[in-house]
């Protein structure tokens, strides 16, 4: 009656939300040469997983373990008012017009706090691979860099529009923050209502570490930012998306299942495919305007993608 077989599959998609709503131990860990980045993901042990891939993020970023001001290049931030702009990379900035400042390891110990998306579609999977797993890996990997850095972090989940602490804030959180990313899960919807936000303080100045889809209904997540930004809080957005939920290449009959509402709609993707393409990149782009706003950057990654090749594109 369809022309075809009908098949599950569970998304998020564009669907009620954009097409048809408003847009101290050294451990040696053996590893098979071979092993691709999509299979390290899918190792079973967060602890691991994490582990190799900032240790692959490490090997890409820095130079020397430790250094004094004035030593070995370590690793970049955005520039700040204050700062020496002989301390500017140039060349970076002709590339990526963007203004870095070059910095040693001493001198990158910092506040940050992470901020993981517990609304029921990061439940959203791909070959394997869910949206909260990936969250999580690049959460873990950040976690062990910050502790190699000496940081402060702390860990904060969205759950149904308010963020609940999680992990409270100390330089020896890192296995704390990775227990309580195995244990996170994701369901529920972002009630709508204005988010409620934590009283962060702003004495220093701190990073906060977003990982999320963004997909939304009533700007929720533009709020949020726009609630959150200060000068001293430089705030770095990951978007995770599928493939299919950018390119939508599926063809025959599906029943789409929204993973937040639990509504089921059955559609041919093939009468869809220009619409969910249109809108999808509609939104996006207006995501990326409404985001370009000082000490607030945004990296999108799909879930096909190396966890590590995304880390760089953030940190660098």
């Amino acid at each position: 009656m369809h022309g075809g077989p009908q098949r599950n599959f569970s998304i998020s998609l564009w669907m009620n939300k954009n097409l048809w709503g408003p847009p101290c131990i050294t451990v040696y860990l053996c590893v098979p040469k071979n092993m691709l980045a999509q299979d390290i993901i899918k190792l079973n042990d967060l602890h691991l997983v994490g582990k190799l891939v900032s240790e692959e993020l490490r090997l890409g970023l820095h130079t020397s373990k430790r250094a004094g001001v004035g030593a070995e290049f370590e690793q970049y931030r955005h520039y700040q008012p204050g700062d020496d702009p002989k301390r500017i990379d140039w060349k970076l900035l002709a590339r990526t017009d963007r203004h870095m400042v070059r910095e040693s390891a001493t001198e990158s110990s910092h506040t940050i706090r992470f901020l993981i998306d517990l609304s029921g579609s990061m439940n959203y999977a791909e070959n394997g691979v869910s949206r909260l797993h990936y969250a999580r890996v690049l959460l873990a990997s950040l976690a062990y860099v910050g502790f190699r850095q000496g940081d402060d972090m702390s860990l904060y989940g969205l759950v149904n529009g308010a963020i609940v602490p999680l992990v409270p804030q100390g330089r020896q959180t890192m296995q704390r923050i990775i227990v309580a990313l195995e244990k996170a899960t994701a369901s529920g919807q972002w009630n709508p209502t204005e988010p409620v936000l934590p009283q962060f303080s702003t004495k220093t100045n701190e990073m906060l570490i977003m990982v999320s889809d963004l997909l939304q209904v009533n700007d929720e997540w533009l709020s949020l930012v726009r609630g959150l930004a200060h000068p001293r809080r430089e705030m770095l957005l990951f978007q995770v998306l599928g493939d299919q939920e950018i390119d939508f290449s599926m063809r025959g009959f599906f029943r789409f299942h929204d993973l937040e509402t639990g509504r089921d709609v059955e559609l041919e993707a093939d009468a869809i495919r220009d619409t969910v393409r249109q809108n999808a990149t509609a939104y996006l782009t207006r995501l990326d305007e409404e985001l370009r706003a000082p000490n607030v950057r945004l990296v999108r990654a799909r879930l096909s993608e190396s966890v590590a090749m995304v880390l760089r594109k953030g940190l660098l």
